[in-house]
């Protein structure tokens, strides 16, 4: 595989984790952060300093084609994991996710293009699929853009295949289903279950409980990123990452409030609700094509995974907002 390997999205919560595990594996790493006047480097602001030390920070904006350009004249593949993700927020403001998750994703595959990038891994999401016409979905499975940011995913998608059959591009597109772990937004569903029993909330509030969705440990997901990037045979394909199980909402919750605080009950929230036609009840991935391209298997059970995430947002709940609604 190649030596150098930049990351946008570095200090966000996938992305964070994916340049810890490239760094442990010894490959050099560009952290791209998105610019911002605190001089904040996100996640990476946590990492010790032998970490930091082998890492080099890029400070941009993923929407300016000139610093993106700027970051990737030295690299051999990019991990672009740069992105607007919350659905909610997208109801609000949907011309922020095509300027980012459209208009970024054409600035890191054109600069690639002029710069003979040699490998181009495009970060998608299980959402473009929408709720499940069939189980487990594979990659053949029909886009369905129910939410502004779904549909900016998928717009994403296409121009990355555009320019995989266009211009010989070797890009690959690295479809994630839900992922969980330590650092994850408030505004995702374990979190917010997890956050509000931590901070001894007798009732957890939660949107709609029977939408069943496949969840990976970030840890899982990291290694499948590294994994389509190590060998030559996922160029120009889309890969899922899933562990082909699946999990409603409310059993979830059930599940994390038998391990945090079987007293709490689940009460419920207007405004976690999606609109009717917006809802994706059910995601249940295959992970047939990553494994047999690849050899991945997914490493943590959900059990064992929760358990993770539950430690480390024990030790770090001052940096949550319990009592906020994020979307």
């Amino acid at each position: 595989m190649v030596s150098k390997i930049l990351v946008t999205g570095a200090e966000g919560f996938i992305g964070s984790h994916l340049v810890e595990e490239l760094v442990r594996r010894g490959y050099r790493v560009k952290a791209f952060v998105m610019y911002n006047s605190f001089n904040s480097w996100g996640w990476l602001d946590t990492f010790s300093h032998d970490i930091l030390e082998e890492i080099e920070v890029f400070v941009s904006d993923i929407r300016d084609p000139n610093g993106i350009r700027q970051a990737m004249q030295d690299v051999d593949a990019v991990f672009h994991l740069a992105a607007l993700i919350s659905i909610p927020f997208s109801y609000h403001s949907p011309d922020c996710y095509v300027d980012t998750n459209i208009k970024g994703t054409l600035n890191v595959l054109q600069a690639a293009r002029d710069l003979d990038i040699s490998r181009v891994l495009i970060t998608s999401t299980s959402e473009v699929y929408g709720t499940a016409q069939y189980v487990p979905i594979d990659e053949k499975h029909p886009y369905q853009g129910q939410s502004p940011y779904s549909a900016s995913k998928i717009g994403a998608d296409k121009l990355a295949e555009a320019f995989y059959r266009s211009f010989d591009l070797p890009v690959t597109i690295v479809r994630p289903f839900n992922t969980y772990g330590p650092r994850q937004s408030a505004r995702a569903i374990i979190p917010t279950i997890i956050v509000q029993l931590l901070t001894g909330k007798k009732e957890i509030k939660l949107g709609a409980l029977t939408p069943t969705r496949d969840f990976n440990y970030v840890k899982d997901t990291v290694n499948g990123f590294i994994s389509i990037a190590e060998t030559e045979k996922t160029i120009g394909e889309e890969i899922n990452i899933a562990t082909q199980t699946e999990v409603s909402i409310g059993e979830l919750a059930k599940l994390l409030i038998g391990k945090i605080n079987p007293e709490a009950k689940i009460v419920f929230d207007e405004k976690r609700i999606r609109p009717e036609k917006s809802e994706v009840n059910r995601l249940l991935g295959s992970n047939e094509k990553i494994k047999k391209l690849t050899g991945w298997q997914p490493e943590y059970t959900l059990e064992r995974g929760l358990e993770e995430t539950i430690k480390w947002f024990h030790h770090n709940l001052a940096r949550y907002k319990a009592d906020i609604y994020n979307i």
